[in-house]
């Protein structure tokens, strides 16, 4: 699996996806300034999930059907160690959820499949 971590989410976020091919976007050339627009297109491009708690990423894939896959994390505002313990214990039941759908919201105690 490939991640694409959006801004408001730890850039450490990428270490604690394991063996998986994750990219911050403070590691883009335009870093935290990357449009939502270039972040849909690049995670679709090159098959990326779009790791996020931003809401536009939602409504976009409502309206346009993109980004393909969508991981919104909606834990609220905690800490990152924190949010840390949710990821990593949630990791293996992430991995079955997009092994199924494109779409999947992860809170502090649940992980609903979207689509």
């Amino acid at each position: 699996m490939k991640f694409l971590i959006d801004a408001q989410l730890p850039r450490r976020m990428c270490a604690w996806l394991g063996p998986h091919d994750a990219v911050h976007t403070a590691g883009l050339p335009l870093g935290n300034r990357t449009s939502d627009a270039e972040l849909i297109e690049r995670a679709d491009l090159e098959d990326r999930i779009l790791v996020t708690k931003d809401d536009d990423f939602v409504q976009a894939r409502l309206l346009r059907g993109r980004p393909r896959r969508l991981w919104l994390v909606t834990t609220g505002n905690i800490s990152n160690d924190a949010l840390e313990v949710v990821v990593r214990a949630a990791l293996a039941q992430v991995e079955s959820a997009f092994a199924e759908a494109a779409f999947i919201e992860l809170g502090r105690d649940h992980l609903t499949i979207r689509d």
